[in-house]
């Protein structure tokens, strides 16, 4: 295959099927985030990888898009516990 074959091969057919994996992926991170070592472990998260300056003076403006990957990951596993709570999904 070549071009929009490979496309349309690789999109789902049932856009249920993929709602319904970000809930069960909402509803997996809320388990593993939500007990007391999860909370402790967002917390160490926050700290050392959110809570710390993106870029410094004079450090390489790729640093900084470095920096932010590692912060959406917390960004990502906070977003998706708040989903799995607001959907009641818990």
């Amino acid at each position: 295959m070549a071009g929009w074959d490979d496309l349309e091969a690789a999109a789902p057919k049932d856009a249920r099927s993929v709602s319904d994996a970000r809930d069960d992926l909402d509803r997996l991170t809320f388990r593993v985030f939500s007990n007391e070592d999860g909370k402790k472990l967002t917390e160490w998260l926050r700290a050392v990888y959110l809570e710390q300056p993106v870029a410094v003076p004079g450090s390489e403006p790729a640093h900084a898009f470095y920096r932010e990957g590692q912060n959406s990951v917390i960004r990502d596993i906070e977003a998706r516990m708040k989903r799995a709570i607001n959907q009641g999904n818990t």
